[in-house]
């Protein structure tokens, strides 16, 4: 199937998006480098028969705006409510992964009208554990790779610490070119997405703020293999009011791609006990 983008000017700089399907609003933020990880749930019944699911490019990202200097998590936020303002969506579930999780987080704490539910997937916390250990045994050689010029090493060595060692015939089976994609937008990715997680403050305090209802999701196969996203993933719902855990069958951090079927059933029934408009 073809995709059509359409664009949009918010904050000055313009996002590419697309819909699929209609019903109740949800907007998919996807995760730093990986601009077509959550295309594969786009195809799924499960969502595009019974809801509106809009999907953009994060400014520099793909055909989107690139943005001089520093963008924080913040300004990033603030430019999805910009962009569910323009389409004429007030209020809509919200699905994040890896670092947009963080920003579907702080989109909550400073547009919570515009936020009905939230799913966090395996999101990038910096305040577990095993956070320095990870940092330390992959993060760090990834920007060692990227300040010295090898972008394509850089991603790499990134996506075998966060995805597993054999993530590149996953990915590239489910989203044909998506690795050269990533390294395309390792500027934006090493260059302002990191820095600014790196930045972001987000404690128990800011977390009793978020009262929405929010699916917390972790990979069964993600748990096996490193505890960060165990760790990740119980930070979430000892700190969330209104947090429940998934566990998505057969699935590492690329797990839309491995299971875009069992995580669109899961967003459609998490969406369908938390509806925007309750039945008369």
């Amino acid at each position: 199937m073809t995709r059509r983008l359409d664009r949009v000017t918010v904050d000055g700089i313009e996002l590419e998006y697309e819909t699929r399907g209609a019903g109740e609003p949800v907007v998919l933020v996807h995760a730093g480098i990986f601009t077509g990880l959550s295309l594969p749930l786009l195809e799924q019944p499960a969502l595009i028969e019974r809801y509106r699911i809009v999907h953009y490019h994060r400014a520099g990202c793909a055909g989107s705006s690139r943005v001089n200097g520093p963008v924080s998590v913040a300004q990033e936020a603030a430019h999805c409510a910009a962009l569910m303002h323009q389409l004429g969506i007030d209020r809509a579930h919200i699905v994040g992964h890896s670092n947009s999780a963080n920003l579907a987080l702080q989109l909550a704490l400073d547009s919570p009208q515009a936020v009905h539910s939230l799913v966090l997937i395996e999101p990038a916390f910096q305040h577990v554990p095993s956070a320095a250990k990870r940092a330390k045994e992959f993060l760090m050689p990834a920007f060692e790779r990227y300040r010295a010029g090898d972008k394509a090493g850089a991603i790499d060595a990134f996506l075998r610490g966060t995805c597993g060692p054999n993530y590149r015939p996953v990915l590239d089976r489910a989203v044909p070119g998506a690795f050269d994609r990533a390294v395309a937008d390792a500027d934006t990715f090493f260059g302002q997405q990191l820095p600014a997680l790196q930045a972001w403050s987000f404690g128990a305090e800011d977390a009793r703020r978020v009262t929405q209802p929010v699916l917390a999701v972790v990979g069964e196969v993600s748990r096996q293999t490193d505890p960060i996203w165990i760790e990740r993933q119980e930070l979430l719902l000892s700190w969330l009011p209104q947090a429940e855990p998934f566990v998505l069958p057969d699935a590492t951090h690329l797990m839309q791609a491995q299971n875009p079927r069992g995580m669109a059933e899961a967003l459609a029934a998490f969406f369908a006990r938390h509806p925007l408009a309750m039945p008369a």
